[in-house]
């Protein structure tokens, strides 16, 4: 996937001008945010772990992947973020290190976000497969097939830097973006098809699942409901992904209105672009759950609550 939005602009975040203060507040800012979003994160995955009636559901294993992938890229931009203001330029074998878990989470959201979508579909649509269809194994299989699709990814990028960049250009120091490492002419090729085929392939699966509910039978009214509206929340996420492919363009558009606000663009569009996202799955997801609801809210209070009986392995309980 793209990581332009991963491109902290050090050059402007490191301009002379710029106070130590102004500095100082903006790595709080987004060291603030990466440890709340994480905090609420992690309490969804240890409500996860601690009831069966979530980690025997295959909804709920995607969803939990979701957030967990997430909390990954989070650490992961927050910490290229402080790196641009602390050390300027990383080795660049560091920085391939770091870009690799960008592009392996960055691609498995889209995916995740598709497949979450193709369940809700099964559930409505064959109700009576569904059980049969979405088990814990497949879905757990589902998400190894996820990791080697980004890992092929990677590996494909990777060949391409060992063969067009001499040995020594390993051993030196770079501003840690993927267009100061991957910059070769077919690794750009192959980043652009790669991105296309997949989000053409997501974005596929979304209309085809909305419309097929949509015109789901009415004695499943109630169900259908929830599913397009799930799916509708999944478009939106994938809208919000996508922003990284149009942030430059942003950026510059922004920039010919205030061409003296370089860096407070650059970090304002950074944490709209690569924070607030993040804080979407357990709004949208979590939050709207009301099993998962009130589980997460006993934990929040430090209290362990037991979340009433229900079956939900039931096709179309709950609005994950």
């Amino acid at each position: 996937m793209n990581l332009s939005s991963f491109n902290i602009s050090v050059e402007a975040g490191r301009k002379p001008e710029e106070e130590l203060r102004a500095a100082l507040l903006k790595n709080l800012i987004v060291s603030g945010l990466c440890i709340s979003i994480n905090y609420i994160n992690s309490v969804l995955v240890h409500t996860f772990r601690k009831h069966q009636i979530f980690y025997s559901n295959p909804r709920y294993i995607l969803f939990i992947h979701l957030v967990m992938n997430d909390m990954i890229q989070l650490i992961q931009t927050s910490v290229l973020f402080i790196l641009s203001y602390v050390l300027q330029t990383v080795s660049v074998s560091v920085c391939i290190v770091l870009l690799m878990v960008a592009i392996l989470t960055t691609f498995n959201t889209p995916v995740n976000l598709a497949v979450m979508a193709v369940e809700c579909y099964i559930a409505v649509c064959m109700p009576l497969r569904h059980a049969q269809i979405c088990t814990v194994r497949k879905t757990y299989v589902l998400i190894g097939l996820m990791w080697a699709a980004s890992g092929l990814s990677v590996l494909l990028d990777l060949l391409l830097l060992l063969a067009a960049e001499p040995l020594q250009f390993f051993h030196t120091r770079v501003w840690c973006f993927r267009d100061n490492v991957f910059r070769n002419k077919r690794g750009l090729e192959k980043r652009t098809a790669a991105n296309i085929l997949c989000l053409v392939l997501v974005w596929f699966t979304l209309f085809f699942t909305y419309f097929r509910i949509l015109f789901a039978a009415k004695g499943a009214a109630a169900d259908s409901g929830k599913a397009r509206n799930t799916i509708l929340l999944h478009g939106f996420q994938l809208l919000l992904t996508m922003l990284n492919y149009v942030r430059p363009l942003v950026e510059q558009a922004l920039l010919l209105l205030w061409p003296n606000d370089h860096v407070h663009i650059v970090f304002a569009s950074f944490v709209m672009v690569q924070i607030v996202p993040r804080f979407v799955s357990p709004i949208i997801y979590g939050l709207r759950d009301p099993t998962f609801r009130k589980c997460m809210r006993g934990y929040l209070l430090g209290k362990d609550q037991d979340p009433p009986p229900r079956d939900t392995n039931t096709p179309g309980s709950g609005v994950i």
